[in-house]
């Protein structure tokens, strides 16, 4: 096998996942695997990096994993699906916590 065609089969593993867990085919989630190869193979391939295609690979699947890691810091999800958690896990919280940033900094600052 080609190491190219590691190009293509990985994007269409992940729309078949995508397909079998949420039963949609979304577009622009399938291309943008792509989108993100071709930019990181020509930023290697103009540093004249060996191993290319393997590391385009590896630094697509970081990517997206530090991407969405930030996105959901900042769009506070774990506090937004809170209740989620607690009926999915059976967790239980102490009443009134606020474990927001934002409130934790503001604590902070009142106990100095």
């Amino acid at each position: 096998m080609k190491p190219y065609y590691l190009y293509i089969f990985t994007p269409l593993l992940g729309l078949l996942r995508n397909y079998v867990k949420y039963k949609q085919i979304t577009l622009d989630i399938f291309l943008r695997t792509p989108i993100a190869y071709f930019y990181i193979h020509l930023l290697l391939f103009m540093y004249q990096s060996s191993n290319i295609i393997y590391k385009t690979l590896i630094f697509e699947r970081w990517f997206w994993f530090l991407f969405k890691t930030c996105k959901s810091y900042i769009n506070n999800d774990y506090i937004r699906k809170q209740n989620k958690y607690k009926i999915k896990y059976n967790l239980e919280y102490e009443d009134n916590t606020s474990t927001s940033v934002g409130s934790i900094v503001s604590g902070m600052l009142e106990e100095e």
